[in-house]
């Protein structure tokens, strides 16, 4: 009798960083505004996630906090298995230097340095030797495609080159995870493809965690799973 082989699974992914029953409030004017209504959500290392939702929803607000920006009302997020607001301030700006970057819808560079030296602030931040920054850099800007342009400053980049930028900056400290926040709202739907379509790649090739807040539907079913925020908690969709 012959035997059929059965479909080998591919391995799952550890965990790296895992939000549970996550909440997130803000108290203002007498009024309290809850924007997380607990949230589950793990990200696995190396895995792109989408986030997607209307304004308004948490999406920044998730990304803030999964990043450290921000402590959670209540509720625990463990990174590698260890819980994060445990952690002292200053073993949290340790997380924030070393193990996450950061790409934000309006790019965030600063206006009067180059294209290199915006991409070596986050290796220089980690106290690493001028030299070493710059290769960090030159090497991160080759990978998003930008080695021509090097020495231009942000005001001579077009938008998808501004954002390739802050691409190659988050890349530069080696983080374990990139939270990007709306990062083609400002972009044309060709250019917009294009960035996503890179955060893909650099996915695959450095093995680099990736959570994406986005409107754009179409592309965030392009991510390994999308997740749809409503009312402040997380729907799993694929």
């Amino acid at each position: 009798m012959s035997e059929t082989a059965l479909p080998i699974a591919e391995p799952r992914r550890p965990p790296l960083v895992v939000a549970e029953g996550v909440e997130k409030e803000y108290r203002g004017a007498g009024e309290v505004l809850r924007v997380l209504k607990g949230i589950n959500l793990t990200v696995h290392e190396a895995e792109l996630v989408a986030v997607v939702g209307a304004s308004g929803v948490g999406k920044s607000t998730l990304l803030h906090v999964l990043g450290a920006l921000d402590r959670p009302t209540a509720g625990q997020v463990h990174f590698r298995g260890t819980d994060l607001f445990d952690r002292s301030e200053a073993e949290l700006t340790r997380f924030r230097r070393d193990e996450v970057g950061f790409v934000f819808q309006l790019y965030n560079l600063l206006a009067d340095f180059s294209a290199l030296e915006n991409a070596m602030l986050p290796a220089l931040i980690q106290r690493r030797p001028a030299a070493e920054a710059r290769r960090l850099a030159m090497d991160a800007l080759r990978e998003v495609g930008l080695h021509e342009r090097m020495g231009h400053r942000p005001g001579e980049l077009s938008g998808g080159e501004q954002q390739r930028v802050a691409l190659a900056r988050a890349l530069v400290g080696r983080p374990a995870m990139v939270l990007a926040d709306e990062p083609t709202g400002n972009l044309d739907p060709k250019t917009s493809e294009d960035v996503f379509e890179l955060f893909a790649r650099l996915q695959a090739e450095r093995g680099v965690a990736f959570v994406i807040a986005t409107h754009n539907l179409e592309l965030a079913r392009r991510a390994d799973r999308l997740v749809r925020l409503v009312d402040g908690r997380a729907v799993i969709e694929s």
